[in-house]
């Protein structure tokens, strides 16, 4: 072959491969939508062995607590469940085909303490109808961008419920519906190896500009959404404010981010709040893109769709966040604990980034687990540069019924090498939780300007 057809060969090759990467799925499959498939992409019916139950529409009225007040801390509409079994260091081998790499090794690292607790499957899952038909208009339009970063033909929307590749599943969870305006006060703690740990207090606001009603994907401006952080307590820090306007391709433009220092009064550009910065409330145990199990522009890796497991996985963990179980009880060494953990047996889209040839990152590769039923990762495994597994990310999923969404109640990140753990979303002995009913502010709360407004002592 000379010169000249080598060059056509490669040249179709590469074209080949970005209308794959681009395609957007036939008719025939969109139609499936609603049938076979929940609207936003998982299968209906459960598995052969009955231990998956079918999908029915997810979770109902006549389910959610009577005593349940929004913006309260949510109760558990399944009171009088009981673990079914529950997997320990003596009997994992029966169990490690339905574990991830990352559980199986905190199992080993702390095999008399680690636990598992089983509990009946529930598919509650369910979205408003508008994000139903706005995905299946997605379905037969949305595209990957060049390279993937990120993507048009879709808003309000799941933007590829039939996913064909590992960016079209990553964007799924990245973009997930998780309300149009989120206000919530939490706190986070990196836990020493031996169990002590300190506490910082924010209030959290996120308006999502991608789900907006009455907006549309020309409206959207690139920004997905933008989310103000406001320091409450160490006193040290209470005053202070980070701002963020998450942006959708974020190699066109990356994400835009300031702080304010509430001691200088000023406002800052923070350009590096991005990929593998540690983020400094967790002592370096969680990086920026670690946040929300994961984030951000994914143009360091490449990205591969692994297919379906059935794995345990942390689902419907309302006592995680119940008021009556106090920080010192919750917060053990090395996890949390896990007399209050709940898991299910749930079928998950595995996805495996491996970082790219010639790109940075402290991780090598990420394997995220992401619930068919939200497309919210719920487990991440990381591995360092010797591509041995160094940190398990863990969401330990609750259904916000009254909104409705699936997400995370707290986020735990695990560090094998320190034995240390850094805990995000501690809500039980705060006043207040989390609301999605709260008025849209104007889009001018969420500018540079308003942070030497917003944010003071």
């Amino acid at each position: 072959m000379n010169n000249k057809n080598i060059a056509f060969f490669v040249s179709a090759l590469v074209i080949t491969a970005s209308c794959q990467l681009r395609a957007a799925v036939p008719e025939f499959e969109a139609q499936r939508l609603g049938k076979d498939l929940t609207p936003i992409g998982a299968e209906k019916a459960g598995n052969k062995e009955g231990t998956i139950p079918a999908w029915n529409g997810g979770i109902k009225d006549i389910q959610i607590p009577k005593d349940f007040k929004p913006g309260s801390h949510y109760l558990n509409p399944f009171p009088d469940d009981k673990p079914l079994f529950t997997i320990t260091a003596k009997n994992v081998e029966q169990y490690r085909k339905k574990l991830t790499a990352g559980q199986l090794a905190l199992m080993e690292t702390y095999p008399e303490t680690f636990k598992i607790p089983v509990y009946k499957t529930r598919r509650t899952a369910r979205q408003p109808v508008r994000i139903y038909n706005n995905t299946r208009k997605a379905a037969t339009k949305a595209q990957l961008l060049p390279e993937g970063n990120g993507f048009s033909g879709a808003y309000d929307a799941y933007p590829f419920p039939v996913p064909q590749n590992g960016l079209e599943a990553l964007w799924n969870h990245i973009v997930r519906y998780r309300g149009e305006y989120v206000v919530r006060r939490s706190s986070e703690a990196p836990v020493q190896r031996n169990g002590a740990y300190s506490l910082s207090t924010s209030q959290q606001e996120a308006l999502v500009n991608y789900n907006l009603p009455g907006g549309s994907e020309e409206s959207l401006d690139n920004v997905i959404f933008y989310y103000l952080s406001f320091a409450r307590s160490p006193a040290r820090l209470a005053g202070g404010a980070v701002l963020v306007h998450e942006t959708l391709d974020q190699v066109k433009q990356p994400r835009q981010a300031w702080s304010y220092n509430a001691g200088q009064r000023r406002v800052r550009r923070a350009p590096n709040l991005s990929y593998d910065t540690p983020i400094a409330a967790s002592e370096g145990l969680r990086t920026a893109d670690d946040t929300d199990m994961y984030n951000g522009a994914p143009d360091r890796y490449e990205w591969k769709l692994l297919g379906k497991k059935e794995i345990y996985i942390p689902y419907h963990n309302y006592r995680l966040v119940s008021p009556d179980v106090k920080y010192d009880d919750l917060l053990m060494v090395g996890h949390v604990n896990p007399e209050y953990t709940r898991y299910e047996l749930h079928r998950v889209w595995v996805v495996e980034g491996t970082l790219k040839p010639g790109k940075r990152h402290i991780y090598s590769k990420r394997v995220l687990y992401l619930d068919e039923d939200s497309w919210g990762a719920a487990v991440v495994d990381q591995y360092d540069g010797r591509g041995e597994l160094w940190r398990i990310s863990m969401a330990y999923l609750i259904n916000f019924y009254d909104r409705p969404t699936v997400w995370t109640g707290l986020d735990v990140f695990h560090d094998l090498r320190s034995r240390r753990y850094h805990a995000q979303g501690l809500a039980n002995e705060e006043p207040q939780y989390v609301s999605f009913n709260k008025p849209i502010p104007d889009l001018k709360d969420f500018k540079p300007s308003a942070l030497r407004r917003r944010g003071r002592r």
